[in-house]
Protein backbone atom coordinates (compact mmCIF):
# COMPACT_ATOMS: atom_id res chain seq x y z
CA UNK A 1 0.00 0.00 0.00
CA UNK A 2 1.44 3.15 -1.12
CA UNK A 3 1.48 6.06 1.19
CA UNK A 4 -0.82 9.80 0.34
CA UNK A 5 -0.58 13.16 2.08
CA UNK A 6 -2.04 15.35 4.19
CA UNK A 7 -2.45 19.08 2.98
CA UNK A 8 -3.62 21.76 5.95
CA UNK A 9 -3.40 25.40 6.36
CA UNK A 10 -1.10 26.24 8.95
CA UNK A 11 -3.97 29.31 10.33
CA UNK A 12 -2.76 31.70 12.39
CA UNK A 13 1.47 31.18 11.03
CA UNK A 14 2.98 33.81 9.53
CA UNK A 15 5.71 32.26 8.33
CA UNK A 16 8.24 29.19 8.47
CA UNK A 17 9.86 30.23 11.54
CA UNK A 18 6.73 30.92 13.50
CA UNK A 19 5.72 27.43 12.25
CA UNK A 20 8.96 25.89 14.24
CA UNK A 21 8.00 27.53 17.50
CA UNK A 22 4.47 26.68 17.67
CA UNK A 23 5.58 23.18 17.15
CA UNK A 24 8.40 23.88 20.01
CA UNK A 25 6.01 25.66 21.88
CA UNK A 26 3.42 22.17 21.86
CA UNK A 27 6.33 20.09 23.38
CA UNK A 28 4.55 16.47 23.41
CA UNK A 29 1.05 17.70 22.15
CA UNK A 30 1.95 17.91 18.88
CA UNK A 31 -1.36 16.87 17.34
CA UNK A 32 -3.98 18.18 14.91
CA UNK A 33 -7.68 17.69 16.20
CA UNK A 34 -10.35 17.28 13.52
CA UNK A 35 -13.69 16.44 13.44
CA UNK A 36 -13.80 14.13 10.31
CA UNK A 37 -11.32 10.91 10.50
CA UNK A 38 -9.46 10.39 7.37
CA UNK A 39 -10.69 7.63 5.40
CA UNK A 40 -7.37 6.89 4.15
CA UNK A 41 -6.00 6.53 7.77
CA UNK A 42 -4.14 3.48 6.60
CA UNK A 43 -2.12 5.23 3.63
CA UNK A 44 -1.34 8.30 6.10
CA UNK A 45 0.36 6.07 8.37
CA UNK A 46 2.47 4.40 5.84
CA UNK A 47 5.18 7.23 5.95
CA UNK A 48 2.29 10.06 5.26
CA UNK A 49 3.06 13.90 6.10
CA UNK A 50 1.09 16.96 6.47
CA UNK A 51 2.38 19.40 4.02
CA UNK A 52 1.39 23.31 5.97
CA UNK A 53 0.03 25.69 3.69
CA UNK A 54 1.73 29.07 4.85
CA UNK A 55 1.09 32.55 3.60
CA UNK A 56 -0.34 30.83 0.32
CA UNK A 57 1.97 28.57 0.07
CA UNK A 58 3.26 25.19 0.65
CA UNK A 59 6.52 25.54 2.70
CA UNK A 60 6.76 22.66 4.82
CA UNK A 61 5.98 19.09 6.11
CA UNK A 62 6.04 16.93 9.41
CA UNK A 63 5.23 13.18 9.07
CA UNK A 64 2.90 11.35 10.68
CA UNK A 65 2.55 9.30 13.84
CA UNK A 66 -0.15 8.06 14.76
CA UNK A 67 -4.03 8.44 14.53
CA UNK A 68 -6.06 8.37 17.51
CA UNK A 69 -10.25 8.20 16.76
CA UNK A 70 -11.93 9.29 20.13
CA UNK A 71 -15.44 10.26 21.02
CA UNK A 72 -16.66 12.92 22.88
CA UNK A 73 -19.05 13.33 25.17
CA UNK A 74 -22.39 13.38 23.22
CA UNK A 75 -20.77 9.99 21.35
CA UNK A 76 -19.60 12.40 18.44
CA UNK A 77 -16.48 10.78 16.36
CA UNK A 78 -13.59 12.89 16.16
CA UNK A 79 -10.00 12.36 15.97
CA UNK A 80 -6.14 13.52 16.76
CA UNK A 81 -3.62 13.40 14.14
CA UNK A 82 -0.15 13.53 15.87
CA UNK A 83 2.78 14.81 14.56
CA UNK A 84 7.03 14.68 14.59
CA UNK A 85 8.76 17.55 16.30
CA UNK A 86 10.95 18.26 12.70
CA UNK A 87 9.50 20.61 10.55
CA UNK A 88 10.99 19.63 7.42
CA UNK A 89 11.15 23.03 5.24
CA UNK A 90 10.09 22.07 0.97
CA UNK A 91 10.08 23.78 -1.69
CA UNK A 92 7.73 26.81 -2.13
CA UNK A 93 4.78 25.87 -3.87
CA UNK A 94 2.03 28.47 -4.76
CA UNK A 95 -1.56 27.04 -3.24
CA UNK A 96 -4.78 28.35 -2.52
CA UNK A 97 -6.26 28.46 0.75
CA UNK A 98 -9.06 26.19 1.96
CA UNK A 99 -10.40 25.18 5.06
CA UNK A 100 -9.70 21.77 6.91
CA UNK A 101 -7.37 19.48 4.85
CA UNK A 102 -6.87 17.33 1.71
CA UNK A 103 -5.26 14.41 0.35
CA UNK A 104 -2.04 14.85 -1.31
CA UNK A 105 -0.43 12.66 -4.01
CA UNK A 106 3.18 11.95 -3.12
CA UNK A 107 3.88 12.68 -6.59
CA UNK A 108 2.44 16.39 -6.22
CA UNK A 109 3.93 17.29 -3.37
CA UNK A 110 7.09 19.18 -3.33
CA UNK A 111 10.52 18.10 -2.79
CA UNK A 112 11.93 18.11 0.78
CA UNK A 113 14.90 21.40 1.03
CA UNK A 114 18.21 20.75 1.89
CA UNK A 115 20.98 23.29 3.31
CA UNK A 116 22.05 25.16 0.32
CA UNK A 117 18.96 24.79 -1.68
CA UNK A 118 16.77 27.23 -2.99
CA UNK A 119 15.21 27.29 0.56
CA UNK A 120 18.07 30.12 0.75
CA UNK A 121 16.23 32.81 -0.68
CA UNK A 122 13.07 34.82 0.19
CA UNK A 123 9.74 33.02 -1.10
CA UNK A 124 8.91 35.96 -3.10
CA UNK A 125 11.87 35.23 -5.35
CA UNK A 126 11.53 31.12 -5.49
CA UNK A 127 8.45 32.18 -6.87
CA UNK A 128 8.87 35.23 -9.01
CA UNK A 129 11.72 32.84 -10.72
CA UNK A 130 9.52 29.72 -10.79
CA UNK A 131 6.61 31.49 -12.76
CA UNK A 132 9.23 33.17 -15.04
CA UNK A 133 10.19 29.13 -15.61
CA UNK A 134 13.64 29.59 -14.65
CA UNK A 135 13.32 26.67 -11.38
Amino acid sequence: MASIHLLRPAVGVTDLDHLRQVTRERGDERCIHTRNIPKRADELLEGGSVYWIIARKIQARQLLTSIERLEDDNGRAYCRIYLDGTVVPVQPWPRRPHQGWRYLKPEDAPPDLSEGDTGDMPPEMIAELRELGLL
